[in-house]
């Protein structure tokens, strides 16, 4: 017997098994899993009612919330396609997503209203604006709020039997690596099959407590809202990142997991209040979206005495990949274990990860090897959305192509040194930006770092660092040049440091550096061309 892998059977199952088990907290609200499935289910009928056909899409631009969570499941009962839409974006790149998936229904929060404004006329197929909460004072958005659209909708699920497991659930657009984003289409079996893998991966207990700090715009903030519904867990839902929000939750909800981009993870571990909560039933903290450092996995256990270490995926994953967890048969002492969970970690379950060279051939997995990282799973995307060329390109020989470029040593650890555009070409050796970033956040006066490469007359390029003091801390240029001598090779040292305010980062936390390389190299270049 083939049942299609549907995302939707997740909720199904909670809601049968768990229907008294609280489902979601969000502001002041809470909902059981039976509430959760019975509104996803009038979401569906709600959306049915507004015209919105089979795979059709349906947009949201809101933060993280119950409404949000129920738009994962609610779209796919009105087999529809759900986009969420990054809230970092300016208002040109949200027209260009809208119109470039072609979204005819959208759910947005109050707070965006205006800039929903600013280009709705500009969406020729959009014919539908519902306002999630708040007060009505636009004529041009839908004549309800979502909730009264939910209470007048029939609460019908669809038959699952119904379902075809290949089409598109999800399109997510990649966030800023190149001249327009990518619509990323991940199909229910994509979502499905992602869901179960991971939580094998995460070791995820039934009826576990997560805390969503990842906002669910982003590739199912790490697949959260699939496999944690899957076990009945309780979805704890972070507005915006406030670290005396996420310390209170974690106290008063009995929060056991969350996610954190290196930028939060530093942030909270320097936070002043971190000590004025009880923070005893968390177990495990995942750092991902960019690399992490020994330093800062040290730092966070110290911190919060829990578990810390990296994971690693892609958009066009589903998203997660790999973890660092320790494998107990190493037996790695407390340092080696720190520089250990900082790696790029080991796949999941039925993930394949390969390194290759230019010309695809494998290379050797000996920790030194560095290629270009493959992979095949069961959660690789089914596509880039109507880019053809862009799709068999990114898939070709059967592998999803990454971009980023890896070691992967003789224990099955990957570790990820650098994109293939962050690469810096100094006097013809490869220099890592990550390997440098990590290596100089062992001083104590680093918050937060970026190396670029920038022209140089001699070398061709040379690494250069954009360093964030911690509050109240003092360093020179001068020191930290010594400081990176004293740890790595000469050649890969910064020549130069500019210390800034702040760096500039994706809504998810990652550091923007193209915009850094371009910001600087303009000014790096004219320096050297009057030397």
């Amino acid at each position: 017997m083939n049942v299609p892998l549907t995302p939707l059977r997740f909720l199904r199952h909670a809601e049968r098994q768990y229907p008294s088990r609280i489902a979601v907290v969000s502001k002041a609200k809470r909902f059981t899993y039976a509430q959760f499935a019975e509104r996803a289910a009038r979401l569906g009928g709600a959306l049915r009612q507004l015209g919105i056909k089979a795979g059709q899409r349906v947009a949201f631009i809101g933060i993280n919330s119950h409404r949000l969570l129920e738009a994962y499941y609610g779209v796919l009962e009105a087999k529809a396609i759900l986009v969420p839409l990054n809230i970092r974006l300016s208002g040109p790149e949200l027209s260009f997503v809208l119109n470039d998936c072609g979204a005819t229904l959208l759910l947005v929060d109050p707070q965006f209203l205006p800039l929903v404004d600013s280009f709705r006329r500009e969406l020729p197929l959009l014919h539908t604006i519902v306002q999630l909460d708040g007060a009505l004072s636009e004529d041009w958005v839908a004549p309800m709020l979502y909730d009264r659209y939910l209470e007048a909708a029939p609460s019908s699920q669809l038959d699952i039997m119904t379902v075809k497991e290949d089409d598109t659930a999800e399109i997510f657009y990649t966030s800023g690596t190149s001249a327009q984003p990518k619509g990323v289409m991940l199909t229910h079996r994509n979502i499905y099959l992602h869901a179960m893998e991971t939580s094998h991966g995460f070791s995820v207990r039934n009826g576990a407590v997560e805390l969503h700090t990842i906002p669910l715009f982003h590739a199912n903030g790490w697949g959260i809202a699939h496999f944690l519904t899957m076990l009945g867990g309780k979805h704890v839902m972070v507005e915006t990142f406030d670290p005396v929000a996420i310390f209170s939750f974690i106290e008063s909800e009995g929060v056991n997991y969350f996610n954190a981009v290196p930028f939060m993870a530093t942030v909270l571990v320097n936070h002043p209040r971190l000590r004025d909560f009880n923070l005893s039933s968390l177990e495990r903290i995942v750092i991902g979206g960019a690399a992490s450092s020994p330093t800062l996995i040290r730092e966070v256990e110290q911190a919060f005495g829990c578990t810390c270490f990296s994971g690693y995926g892609l958009t066009e994953t589903s998203p997660a990949l790999a973890a660092a967890q320790s494998k107990p048969e190493l037996g790695w002492p407390n340092e080696r274990r720190y520089l250990g969970q900082a790696t790029t970690g080991y796949p999941f379950p039925c993930v394949e990860l390969h390194i290759v060279d230019a010309d695809e051939t494998r290379l050797p997995e000996n920790g030194v090897a560095i290629g270009e990282l493959i992979v095949r799973s069961d959660g690789v995307m089914k596509g880039y959305w109507q880019q053809p060329e862009l799709t068999a390109e990114a898939l070709r020989g059967g592998w999803f192509h990454t971009g980023d470029m890896a070691t992967i040593d003789q224990d099955g650890y990957v570790t990820v040194v650098d994109r293939k555009k962050d690469i810096i070409i100094s006097g013809g050796e490869n220099i890592s930006s990550l390997e440098v970033e990590k290596a100089m956040l062992a001083h104590p006066a680093i918050l937060e770092i970026a190396v670029i490469p920038v022209s140089d007359a001699r070398w061709g390029e040379v690494p250069k660092a954009l360093v964030v003091l911690k509050p109240g801390a003092a360093a020179t240029e001068a020191e930290l040049i010594d400081f990176s001598r004293s740890c790595l090779t000469h050649y890969k040292c910064p020549k130069t440091v500019i210390f800034v305010e702040s760096l500039p980062k994706t809504g998810t936390g990652k550091v923007l550096k193209k915009n850094l390389r371009s910001q600087y190299e303009i000014k790096e270049t004219a320096t050297t061309a009057i030397a």
